[in-house]
C-alpha cells in the first residue's frame, strides 16, 4: 500500500521506523533520526537542528557532528602533480580575474553551510549566494596566484549540490541560425497544409450540416402545410376558425424552426468537438515528428562540434571528471536520481534567466528559431533552458491573448495560432519550444485533481482528464506543468502591450511547484495513463491515488506533511462523531504559518450552518508545538467537507490589522455514518485556532498558568501570561451558549504588573465557556480596525474593541468537580 506520507521514515542511525512524534527530519539527502539518536556520530553530542553540521567533504557520508567533530578542511597539498589547480600554480598574480566563484563559495562553506536547514522543497533555508557576474571582463574556469590560499578548497565547490550542473556553451555556438531557420520553414509549410486542411474540413462538415437541416425543414415544412391544407378543406369553417388555425399553422412554424435552430447549434457543437480533438491529436502527432527531426537536426550539429572542440565551458573545473552530457536519444523514463532541492534550493537562483523570460514575453516573434534563440541564448545548462521556457509561458498568459481574425503563420501572433484556433497546448508548446532548444520532452496524458474535483470522487470518465510535460534535464526526466504554474500580473489588470516602455515594477506571479516537480509530490495530482511515466520506484493504482489526501502545491512550498500514517482522501469519524487531522510543519515555518478552515456539507456549496449555528464551530483548531490539529465533531450523520487553508505571515504583518489571504493547502471528505451522541457546538468565539500558541507567536505573549487550548476549571479560573515585549489595552470577553455575551462581562477581569498580565474569570454557572483575550502593542497606531478573524458577535461595551487585535482563545470546561 502506498504510504501518503511522502518520506521515508526510518532512523538513519538504528536502522528503525521512525513515528512522526519522534522524527527529526528530513536532513541531508531525506534521511531522519529519532530524537534519541540525533547525537553527534564522534562524541554522542546531543544535537538540535540549530546545532548539527554534516560532513562536508564527502557527498555520501550522510551523518550528524557536533561543531567540534565535523571534518574540517585541512591546510591542502599542492604540488607540481596535482591535476586539478596546475593552471592555479603557473598563472600569474593578478587581481583581475579572481575567480569570484571560487571565492563565494569559500565564503559559504567558512561559514558553516553544513548547519543549513532546509525544508524537503528546498525553501526556508539560509540564504546561498550565487556567483559573482557583475564584472564585465569576468571569465569562467579561469584562476591567478592569488586564489592558491584556497586550492584545498577546491574539492569542496562540489558539496551544495548532488547534481553537478556542466555548463555548455550556447547553442549559436555549433548551430547556426539559418540552418534551424530553414528547417522550421519546412515544418511551417507542412503545419500551413494542416490547418488548410483543417479548414476545409471544419467547411465541408458546416455546409453538410447547413444541408441536412435544410431539407428536414423543407420536408416538416411541407408537412405542416399539408396538414394545415387538410384541416382547412376537410369541413365549412367560420372565418373565425380559420384565422385560429392559421394563427396556430404560424405558431407550429415559429416553433419547428426555434427547434431545428437548437438542435443544429447543438449538432454543430458536437461536431465540432469532435474535430477539434481530432485536430489536437493531428496537431500533436505532427509536433512530434518535427520536434524529432529538430532534436535529430541540433544533436548532429553538436556531435559535429565536439569532435572539433570541446563543447564545456568548465574543463578547467572538471579536468579529471566526466561531465554529465546530454544523451543524443531520448532515455527510458526511470525515477530520478536526486530530488528537486538538490538541484535548486531556491528560484532566486534562475534571477536572471527569468529576467531574460519576462523581458521576451513583452514582445511577439516571427518564428519559433528567434524566439527560442532569444531565450535560450545565454543559457548555459539544460535547467536554464528548460527554465527560461517554462517562465516564458507562465509569463506571456496565453490564455489572455488578442489574436486577429486572420492570422498568417508568417505574422508574430500567427506564432501561436494553434493556441487561438485551440489545436495547440500549453504542453505541446512546451515541447516544441523544447526540440527548439535541445531538450527532449514528451507530453503525459492522465487524470488530475483539478477545478471541481473533490476528495472521495471517482475516475471514471474523462472529466478530470489532463496533459502535462516530462523533460529531460539534469540527468533524469522531470516534470512540468506550464499551465498550472501559470498565474497573472501583479499590479496590472493586463501585460504590457507592444510599444510601451517596460514596466520595472510589476511582479509576475507564478508557481514554481510546478516546475521540475519531484514525483513523490506530484502523484498527488496527476495520474498518468502510462503507469511508467509516474516515475516512481514503485508506482501506486488508479484507486490508490484515488484515496490519497487531496493537497495543493502549497502543502509542499510550506514543508507540510501530516503528522499521522495512513490518512485518505476521505475520513471517517468515530461513533461519537469525531475526527482529527493533524498537520506538522517545519521547524522553519512555525513562527509564520497562520492556518484557517471551512466545514461545509459535502453535497451543497451554500449550506455552511447546521440548525442555524455555522458548521465552523463544529470543528477545534489548535497547534502544539509544531502540530496545528483540527478536531471535527459532526453535528449530524452525513458527509461533510473539511478546507484547510494556510499563508505565511510575520508578525508585523499580522498586527496591521489589513486582511490576510488564505489559500487551500489540503482538503478532506469527512464522513459520519452513525452518530450516537448530540454534538453540542463550540461557544461563539472569534475564529481561528484555540490555545496560547499563536499569543506566543505573534504578540510575544506567554503563558504562565496555561499552555493547552483546552482548561478544565473550577468556578474560578487565574490565567496569567508574562510580555516578552510592550503590549497594551487588554481586554477578555467570555463567550457560553444560551447566554449573551453582555451579561458575562462582569465575570471577567484583569490586571498588570510590570511584565505579568493575569486575568480572573468568576463563572456564573457550570458549563462549556470561551475566553477570547485582545490586546495591542504599546506605540501601535490606534485607528485601524480589530483583525477580521474577530467575530462581530465580541463588541465590548466598552466600544474600545475595535482598536485591538485577537490574541488567542481558550476553551474552559467549568464545574465544580474540577
Amino acid at each position: 500500500m502506498y504510504r501518503p506520507n511522502f518520506y521515508e521514515s526510518t532512523c538513519l542511525r538504528c536502522g528503525d521506523t521512525v513515528y512522526q512524534v519522534d522524527r527529526v527530519g528530513p536532513l541531508k539527502d531525506f534521511t531522519f533520526f529519532h530524537s534519541g539518536c540525533f547525537k553527534c556520530v564522534h562524541c554522542g553530542t546531543k544535537l538540535t537542528l540549530k546545532t548539527y553540521f554534516n560532513n562536508q567533504h564527502k557527498q555520501d557520508d550522510k551523518e550528524v557532528y557536533c561543531s567540534s567533530h565535523v571534518p574540517k578542511s585541512g591546510p591542502g597539498h599542492l604540488d607540481q602533480t596535482s591535476v586539478g589547480i596546475r593552471q592555479a600554480l603557473n598563472a600569474p598574480r593578478t587581481n583581475k580575474f579572481v575567480n569570484e566563484q571560487i571565492r563565494g563559495i569559500r565564503t559559504e562553506v567558512d561559514g558553516g553551510l553544513g548547519s543549513r536547514q532546509s525544508t524537503p522543497n528546498g525553501y526556508g533555508g539560509r540564504e546561498v549566494s550565487s556567483p559573482s557576474q557583475n564584472d564585465s571582463d569576468y571569465k569562467y574556469g579561469r584562476f591567478d596566484a592569488s586564489a592558491l590560499h584556497i586550492a584545498h578548497a577546491l574539492k569542496q565547490t562540489e558539496i551544495q549540490k548532488a547534481y553537478n550542473k556542466a555548463r555548455e556553451k550556447p547553442i549559436d555556438f555549433y548551430l547556426a541560425r539559418e540552418e534551424q531557420a530553414h528547417l522550421e520553414m519546412k515544418h511551417r509549410k507542412e503545419e500551413d497544409d494542416l490547418y488548410r486542411k483543417f479548414a476545409r474540413k471544419r467547411e465541408e462538415e458546416d455546409r453538410k450540416i447547413q444541408n441536412e437541416f435544410q431539407d428536414e425543414w423543407e420536408r416538416e415544412l411541407q408537412r405542416l402545410t399539408h396538414k394545415f391544407e387538410k384541416e382547412l378543406a376537410t369541413s365549412r369553417r367560420s372565418r373565425d376558425e380559420a384565422n385560429m388555425l392559421t394563427l396556430r399553422h404560424e405558431q407550429q412554424k415559429e416553433d419547428l424552426e426555434k427547434n431545428m435552430t437548437l438542435r443544429r447549434s447543438k449538432k454543430k457543437e458536437s461536431i465540432t468537438r469532435k474535430m477539434l480533438e481530432h485536430e489536437r491529436y493531428e496537431t500533436a502527432a505532427l509536433v512530434d515528428r518535427q520536434s524529432s527531426e529538430m532534436l535529430e537536426l541540433i544533436s548532429a550539429r553538436r556531435s559535429e562540434y565536439m569532435q572539433s572542440e570541446s563543447i564545456f565551458l568548465d574543463d578547467e573545473f572538471s579536468e579529471g571528471a566526466v561531465p554529465i552530457e546530454y544523451p543524443l536519444n531520448a532515455p527510458v523514463p526511470a525515477p530520478p536520481a536526486v530530488s528537486k532541492f538538490q538541484i535548486y534550493t531556491d528560484p532566486i537562483e534562475f534571477e536572471d534567466v527569468d529576467r531574460i523570460a519576462i523581458s521576451v514575453a513583452q514582445e511577439d516573434q516571427k518564428t519559433f528559431t528567434d524566439l527560442v534563440r532569444q531565450l535560450v541564448g545565454r543559457c548555459t545548462t539544460d535547467i536554464e533552458k528548460a527554465r527560461t521556457i517554462f517562465r516564458w509561458i507562465t509569463v506571456k498568459n496565453l490564455n489572455a491573448m488578442h489574436f486577429d481574425d486572420d492570422l498568417r503563420g508568417d505574422t508574430p501572433m500567427g506564432l501561436l495560432r494553434g493556441i487561438k484556433y485551440g489545436t495547440e497546448s500549453y504542453h505541446v508548446l512546451f515541447k516544441r519550444l523544447c526540440s527548439y532548444a535541445g531538450l527532449h520532452c514528451v507530453v503525459i496524458k492522465g487524470y488530475s485533481k483539478s477545478a471541481g474535483y473533490q476528495p472521495g470522487v471517482k475516475f471514471q470518465d474523462s472529466r478530470f482528464r489532463n496533459s502535462w510535460n516530462a523533460v529531460y534535464v539534469a540527468g533524469a526526466w522531470r516534470f512540468v506543468q506550464c499551465n498550472w504554474g501559470a498565474r497573472h500580473l501583479v499590479n496590472a489588470k493586463e501585460a504590457p502591450k507592444q510599444g510601451r516602455g517596460k514596466n520595472d515594477s510589476l511582479r509576475y506571479e507564478y508557481d514554481d511547484h510546478y516546475f521540475l516537480t519531484d514525483p513523490r509530490e506530484f502523484i498527488y495530482e496527476f495520474y498518468p495513463l502510462q503507469e511508467e511515466w509516474q516515475l516512481l520506484k514503485r508506482p501506486i493504482t488508479l484507486r490508490e491515488f484515488e484515496n490519497l489526501p487531496f493537497v495543493r502545491s502549497l502543502f509542499f512550498r510550506y514543508g507540510l506533511h501530516f503528522a499521522d500514517e495512513g490518512y485518505g482522501a476521505v475520513v471517517f469519524t468515530d461513533d461519537t462523531g469525531a475526527a482529527t487531522v493533524r498537520i506538522a510543519m517545519p521547524t522553519d515555518m512555525q513562527s509564520c504559518l497562520i492556518f484557517h478552515y471551512n466545514l461545509k456539507f459535502y453535497d451543497s456549496d451554500e449550506e455552511l450552518s447546521y440548525d442555524g449555528v455555522s458548521l465552523k464551530r463544529f470543528v477545534m483548531q489548535s497547534v502544539i508545538g509544531n502540530i496545528v490539529a483540527f478536531r471535527v465533531h459532526a453535528p449530524c450523520s452525513g458527509a461533510f467537507l473539511l478546507d484547510i487553508f494556510a499563508n505565511a505571515v510575520t508578525p508585523q504583518e499580522y498586527l496591521t490589522g489589513e486582511p490576510m489571504k488564505f489559500k487551500s493547502v489540503c482538503k478532506f471528505k469527512i464522513c459520519c455514518e452513525e452518530l450516537q451522541t448530540v454534538m453540542v457546538p463550540l461557544p461563539d468565539c472569534a475564529s481561528g485556532e484555540w490555545g496560547p500558541t499563536k499569543a506566543t507567536r505573534l504578540f510575544g505573549l506567554i503563558p504562565i498558568t496555561h499552555q493547552d487550548p483546552l482548561i478544565f476549571a473550577g468556578r474560578s479560573l487565574d490565567l496569567q501570561f508574562r510580555m516578552s515585549r510592550p503590549l497594551t489595552d487588554f481586554m477578555a470577553t467570555l463567550h457560553k451558549n444560551g447566554i449573551e455575551e453582555k451579561k458575562l462581562a462582569k465575570y471577567v477581569t484583569h490586571s498588570t504588573l510590570d511584565d505579568i498580565v493575569t486575568f480572573i474569570i468568576n463563572f456564573p454557572e457550570e458549563g462549556q465557556y470561551g475566553l477570547d483575550i485582545y490586546t495591542r502593542e504599546l506605540g501601535a497606531p490606534q485607528h485601524h480596525q480589530h483583525h477580521h478573524n474577530n467575530n462581530n458577535n465580541s463588541t465590548s461595551s466598552s466600544g474600545e474593541k475595535h482598536l485591538l487585535t485577537h490574541c488567542c482563545k481558550y476553551l474552559i470546561n467549568s464545574s465544580k468537580r474540577n
